[in-house]
């Protein structure tokens, strides 16, 4: 069943509100999306798998719950997926990066691989795919696709803003794969831009507007 979750925690929403600023500048804006890619993380790993396993403190020795072994790996489309990555990392900064880069083709209008480079073990890992914008849906439901003909099977979505129309490509291509977003905004335009948005997450990262 598609699942779209919306994390609304109110520093989350702050910050959002901030990064969608037309003044906010790139400086901040980095800073910004990776302290909101960190807060989602929290959301996005709630379902880790726990086991218990004894530990000894200053007093007394204790049963504990820690993480099961869980491999973890982290996939931004480039290149604005590029700035959510260091907030993820410092949260699990055992997780293995992957790249996908994807272009959409002129002439058939779908989304091309130019780049693909995952871990050794993709096939055991569970992966987050990031990428701040879901606006049509076709590179994030190709990057997801890309990944699950490498043999991964456990995949989850996160982006800040995410569209209607890209919500809807992406859950038609992958019903399996959960979408975790800060908000989801009213429409795209006619140069598929989500409004309210925040303009173009790329230029705004790397000041290249």
């Amino acid at each position: 069943m598609p699942s779209v979750h919306v994390v609304d925690h109110p520093l989350i929403q702050h910050k959002l509100s901030i990064l969608r600023n037309k003044e906010t500048g790139p400086k901040e804006f980095r800073e910004l999306t990776d302290e909101i890619a960190l807060l989602m993380a929290y959301e996005v790993t709630r379902d880790l798998p726990l086991e218990e396993v004894e530990i000894e403190t200053p007093l007394a020795k204790v049963r504990a719950r820690m993480i099961k072994g869980k491999k973890l790996g982290v996939v931004p489309i480039l290149r604005a997926g590029l700035g959510m990555v260091g907030g993820i990392l410092k949260l699990i900064p055992a997780a293995k990066v992957g790249h996908v880069g994807v272009y959409r083709d002129p002439a058939t209008l779908k989304p091309v691989e130019y780049y693909c480079k995952l871990p050794a073990d993709a096939s055991e890992r569970d992966f987050i795919v990031v990428d701040p914008m879901l606006a049509t849906g076709g590179s994030a439901a190709a990057t997801v696709g890309f990944l699950k003909e490498r043999g991964v099977t456990n995949i989850k979505m996160m982006c800040l803003i995410a569209a209607p129309e890209g919500i809807a490509a992406f859950h038609s291509a992958h019903p399996d794969v959960p979408i975790y977003t800060a908000a989801v905004d009213s429409h795209l335009d006619e140069r598929a831009f989500i409004v309210p948005g925040l303009g173009d997450a790329g230029d705004r990262l790397f000041g290249t507007q």
